[in-house]
């Protein structure tokens, strides 16, 4: 299993990003994710910087890493060919260490365009066709399409990276890994889940895919205060993606979680500085066929200490 840094944008602002970007490298890990959001999911996050931006400043800073969204939604804040040529910038600019995730999107993040919130069918439908444009214009040349829910007229990327952007997807359950296995190349999904792994495989019948998750922690020396931190700044984690995808804004997070206790986070989320409850957490997605583990550390002004724990302790403890 190969173990990643995610750079959580909803946690800290571009410059100090792009900084953990090269520590995390230097650190060890093995590729970084980025969130892509316009909003934090509560106040207390405070920072949302445009992901894309931040990724062309990270090719620069980082020179080993493998880089990928975690996860853009290509239907709504962004038309499915410009994604297409965001992501051949990253591609050429990184020397080919970019993977496209994308998922179905927030109500958090897409409403900010004022066309509303379609239901979770109709966003399938969308991503559907928004994968097949991307796909098609990564295919070189010009593309047309004429879709229920895109146009594309004469669009070509002028620009084509060497390598061809691999494209993850984000699902949730069977309906999803039956639209998605067979267009994508990997999968996302944020519960170690073993029936979804196999799933996944037996749909895309070809040799067992790459497979994506990731795992907050509130690594620190003082567990009462990584608790206090986990509970105060991702609470909103525990009401599960079929919920997130739903509410419209940061109040709506705080009001939904406002009776979540920081012992139930902490049921959750590995808290404080003992190595083996994160080691253990980890080995469930492993158990379950999880090629690739991205980890959040909690705290956008704990992440230096965080690294250096990574560097010294929690990388060789996972790798061993």
């Amino acid at each position: 299993m190969r173990i990643g840094y995610t750079l959580m944008t909803e946690q800290a602002g571009p410059k100090d990003l792009v900084g953990y970007a090269a520590g995390a490298e230097k650190a060890g890990f093995d590729f970084e994710v980025m969130s892509d959001h316009y909003s934090p999911w509560l106040d207390e996050q405070g920072h949302s910087p445009y992901a894309w931006s931040v990724l062309g400043a990270v090719t620069q800073s980082t020179e080993r890493v493998e880089l990928m969204t975690f996860v853009t939604c290509p239907t709504m804040r962004y038309h499915p060919a410009v994604v297409a040529q965001k992501a051949a910038t990253v591609q050429a600019l990184s020397d080919g260490r970019f993977t496209l995730g994308l998922g179905a999107g927030e109500n958090l993040n897409e409403h900010v365009v004022g066309r509303g919130w379609p239901p979770a069918n109709v966003r399938h439908e969308m991503l559907a066709e928004a994968v097949q444009i991307i796909g098609g214009l990564f295919d070189g040349g010009y593309f047309n399409y004429k879709g229920d829910h895109f146009r594309v007229d004469s669009a070509k990327l002028w620009d084509l990276p060497e390598h061809r952007v691999p494209i993850a997807v984000a699902v949730s359950g069977s309906q999803s890994v039956t639209r998605f296995a067979p267009i994508a190349d990997a999968m996302i999904a944020v519960e170690p889940d073993e029936a979804l792994s196999r799933e996944w495989d037996a749909t895309k019948l070809g040799p067992p895919a790459r497979k994506i998750a990731q795992l907050p922690v509130s690594w620190g020396e003082d567990r009462d205060a990584a608790v206090q931190r986990a509970h105060e700044q991702f609470r909103w984690f525990g009401g599960g993606w079929k919920v997130n995808a739903e509410l419209p804004g940061p109040a709506g997070f705080a009001g939904a979680t406002q009776f979540v206790k920081p012992e139930d986070v902490a049921a959750a989320i590995p808290c404080g500085p003992d190595v083996d409850q994160i080691v253990k957490q980890v080995g469930e997605f492993e158990a379950a066929g999880f090629t690739d583990l991205a980890l959040i550390q909690i705290g956008g002004d704990q992440q230096e200490g965080f690294l250096r724990f990574a560097e010294d302790t929690l990388l060789p403890a996972l790798r061993s």
